[in-house]
């Protein structure tokens, strides 16, 4: 199984995935899933190298944000182990280090913890919607202890749902889902401004409550990127572990930067503008706004 990203925005991480099941001696069942953005997919193909052969062609299936595309391949040798597939036309979407993979005999169980760790970080730090949204969490927090509950309670409520979904018992359509994580940030624009006017809310009061319960919208999201990844159906506590350690590193390596960041700006004393301070609230807030008119429109065009 490899995983390959082929873009990042506003919305979730959208990986093209490949998923390779032994069926019998010398025969794979091959699933190659490419996502899709405004009708257009990822234009990658799959190239297996000699002597591997299609026994079947493949057959494509049309999903709201994918194509997945189905084959059965065979090598008259011993296995896959030494073999290369190639992603061709990689190249014009991303720039990887290589547009190839080659099958080791015994990956082992450190191979796979890298996989699913690295995924992890990556879906964090390229999901801009879920930084933005711990981003306003900080310019709420006023203290140490408090942003210790607060990031506690939304690294604890992501891990419940993102546990739950990717274990089948609890799913959400995805664009509902989406709609309501592009809520969750616009609802904080404008706490973030009553911070500044020196105001007070429930939210000021008690951040973790809320950050907890933003928590559980924002772990489905986080499932979702673990899910397309392939899951071993042998060993998926395991890549659930993996997968939600990594989201937690890029999470506390965010939460970090900005923390240096902002002791920086405090200790050579800078001072904005009365009208700048809130460019914060107006960035967060708005961006909220955006995404979440996009995605209720999104949806509804979904429906009609």
């Amino acid at each position: 199984m490899v995983s390959l990203v082929s873009h990042a925005g506003a919305h979730e991480i959208r990986p093209a995935y490949l998923q390779i099941d032994q069926s019998s001696p010398g025969r794979y069942t091959v699933t190659w899933r490419t996502p899709t953005l405004s009708g257009m997919r990822l234009p990658v193909a799959l190239r297996f190298s000699e002597p591997v052969r299609n026994v079947t062609e493949p057959a494509e299936r049309n999903l709201p944000d994918s194509i997945v595309e189905t084959r059965i391949i065979e090598t008259p040798d011993v296995g896959l182990s030494g073999k290369r597939i190639e992603f061709v036309g990689l190249q014009a979407t991303v720039k990887p280090s290589q547009p190839w993979i080659e099958f080791s005999a015994n990956p082992g169980p450190f191979a796979a913890a890298r996989v699913y760790f690295a995924s992890g970080v990556h879906h964090i730090l390229m999901g801009l919607d879920h930084l933005l949204f711990v981003l306003g969490l900080l310019f709420i927090v006023r203290s140490r202890w408090m942003l210790f509950k607060t990031i506690t309670a939304f690294t604890v409520a992501h891990s419940i749902t993102l546990a739950v979904a990717t274990l089948g018992e609890v799913e959400i359509p995805a664009l509902p889902l989406n709609a309501m994580i592009a809520l969750s940030i616009m609802f904080l624009g404008p706490e973030i401004v009553r911070v500044w006017r020196g105001q007070t809310s429930f939210t000021i009061r008690h951040p973790w409550i809320v950050a907890f319960a933003f928590g559980l919208l924002h772990g489905f999201g986080f499932a979702s990127g673990l899910t397309a990844l392939g899951l071993p159906q042998g060993d998926i506590p395991f890549a659930l572990l993996m997968f939600n350690l990594g989201v937690e590193a890029g999470q506390l390596a965010f939460v970090g930067l900005v923390l240096l960041l902002f002791a920086a700006l405090k200790s050579i004393e800078v001072r904005l503008p009365r009208g700048m301070e809130l460019l914060p609230a107006y960035l967060v807030g708005g961006l909220g706004a955006y995404w979440t008119i996009d995605r209720v429109v999104a949806m509804l065009g979904g429906l009609a």
